[in-house]
């Protein structure tokens, strides 16, 4: 989730991709089919790994490990994966690090992480192993993320019209109204198509039994895509003939993915619709994922100074005169769409757009109020949610939840902060929150204080035994904690594009995955069968 503010610049160089030269890679398997599938019976695997990159490597019997089963024998996924790192010479993974390195750098693709001594900019955190993900698995994900987002779109739409699982009591009428992103002006508002939620960013976590569990949901500016796409090209150029090989669903059409879905939303009678990307600016911490999806898409990234209002149309400043904008994806918050509709002071909006919206003029992306269904209390009645209008069982379940705001569970969580994963609802990036076997006695007095003071603010989970995936660290695979963010895309159809952002917590025995707390990510591949 993106903060709206500015924020110090990411990196804006522009530039093609370094040409990254590379030696010996272990040749592609024989009899591959067009597309490069490789079956596993075609390579000389041992069941054992050799020591070489691994001699380091860990494997924690309390949580999932990505790459191996318990016997230390490479899962059927990553054998060919596996065996090409212990065929690649010793410094062959060092120079293929430091050729990614270099085509992020020149690309501009750079981060801020913020409070650290060591500058504002640096190269986005990448790691060079991939994380593969089976077909069978694939599916499953597939099925639970588009039944996720047809609940909450549907709760959505009734919170602001009906409010029938309001009426019945299946989600507090007191946590919805008291939830700092519902808005009362979105009240009886048709958005086009009934889509609230057009582009969603939803965070998995692997269980130690393998199963996958939904941590959080991201819709109001979900972030992170533009570093999926990035990784997936400097992996195709890192690791060219494996990734041939290994049968890999591609991702590159998200970009026009995310186009069409937009222009599905445009108002009537707009047979081609203009679309912009409306940015809060250069010091927004995700600046470069704005110029990134804006050129992928080949629309217009606007600030707020570039638009204005008349007669309830959006209009966009251009050399050639004023000119009708349809279809805005936005990346400010809500807080700082409109001056005239939220906050006086803000200087990212532009005065007169939600009027705009709320006639029919233009369609935003995603609408405005969604954030009372990112409201992490809110999260832990989703479930509830698919059961009350889908009339299903959860595909994927929540991670289990307690809410500060019950007495009875306050409780519970006071009493067990050293165990208990604590965050604020409305944060994200990984700030706000208490990792309590991590924290010291002061830290849980302070946060014993917060609970106390908001209650309605702070949920609590079990501290979780992410999976670890195998990671090149210091000329080392060594084992670090993982999530998943798949992207989905709601318009006049539904796409999920296969794979998504894998985080990565690099900080040995971390379980902070957020890049603005020095997490990083890597590759992720679907794999065809």
């Amino acid at each position: 989730m993106e903060a709206s503010p500015p924020r110090p610049k990411e990196g804006m160089r522009r530039g093609g991709f370094f040409a990254i030269l590379l030696g010996r890679e272990t040749p592609p398997v024989r009899n591959a089919g067009e597309r490069g599938d490789a079956s596993v019976e075609d390579l000389d695997i041992e069941a054992n790994p050799a020591p070489g990159p691994f001699g380091h490597y860990q494997i924690d019997d309390g949580c999932y490990d990505e790459m191996f089963e318990r016997d230390r024998a490479p899962r059927a996924a990553y054998r060919a994966l596996h065996k090409l790192l212990l065929d690649l010479p010793p410094d062959e993974l060092r120079r293929r690090r430091q050729a990614a390195d270099l085509s992020f750098l020149h690309q501009g693709i750079t981060f801020t992480v913020y409070g650290r001594d060591e500058g504002t900019e640096r190269i986005f955190p990448y790691d060079l192993i991939p994380r593969v993900i089976t077909a069978a698995e694939w599916s499953k994900l597939e099925r639970g993320l588009a039944q996720r987002i047809t609940a909450l779109n549907l709760f959505l739409h009734d919170v602001y019209h009906e409010g029938r699982i309001l009426a019945e009591g299946v989600v507090p009428r007191d946590l919805v109204y008291s939830c700092p992103h519902y808005r009362r002006e979105m009240r009886g508002v048709k958005v086009p198509r009934g889509v609230y939620v057009a582009v969603l960013g939803t965070d998995l976590v692997r269980l130690p039994d393998g199963g996958f569990a939904v941590l959080e949901d991201n819709l109001r500016v979900p972030s992170g895509v533009s570093y999926m796409l990035a990784n997936r090209q400097v992996m195709k150029r890192v690791f060219p003939l494996m990734f041939r090989a290994s049968g890999v669903r591609p991702i590159d059409h998200y970009g026009q993915a995310l186009l069409a879905t937009l222009r599905s939303l445009a108002p009537p009678h707009r047979p081609n619709p203009r679309i912009v990307l409306l940015t809060p600016g250069v010091f927004n911490s995700a600046y470069y994922e704005h110029t990134f999806l804006a050129r992928q898409m080949g629309v217009e990234l606007v600030e707020g100074r570039d638009l204005v209002v008349h007669d309830n149309v959006v209009l966009m400043r251009t050399t050639a005169g004023l000119r009708r904008v349809d279809v805005i994806y936005r990346r400010i918050d809500d807080d700082y769409l409109d001056p005239l509709a939220s906050r006086p002071d803000t200087q990212l909006g532009v005065p007169g757009i939600f009027n705009a919206y709320r006639a029919g003029n233009v369609a935003l992306a995603n609408a405005v109020g969604t954030g009372v269904a990112d409201d992490k209390a809110v999260y832990a009645y989703v479930p509830a949610m698919i059961r009350f209008y889908l009339a299903e069982d959860p595909i994927l379940p929540n991670v289990e939840t307690f809410l500060a705001l019950d007495p009875k569970q306050k409780s519970h969580i006071l009493a067990n902060l050293d165990k208990f994963v604590v965050k604020a609802v409305g944060e994200s990036g990984g700030y706000g929150m208490l990792i309590g076997p991590h924290s010291d006695a002061a830290q849980r007095d302070e946060f014993r204080r917060k609970i106390e003071a908001n209650p309605r603010n702070y949920i609590a989970q079990p501290t979780l035994s992410l999976s670890r995936s195998p990671c090149f660290i210091d000329g080392n695979v060594e084992a670090r904690h993982v999530d998943l963010r798949p992207f989905i895309l709601n318009g006049e159809k539904l796409t999920i594009v296969p794979g998504g952002l894998t985080r990565v917590a690099l900080a040995r025995g971390s379980l902070v995955v957020n890049s603005s707390q020095g997490g990083g990510s890597k590759d992720t591949w679907v794999l065809f069968s």
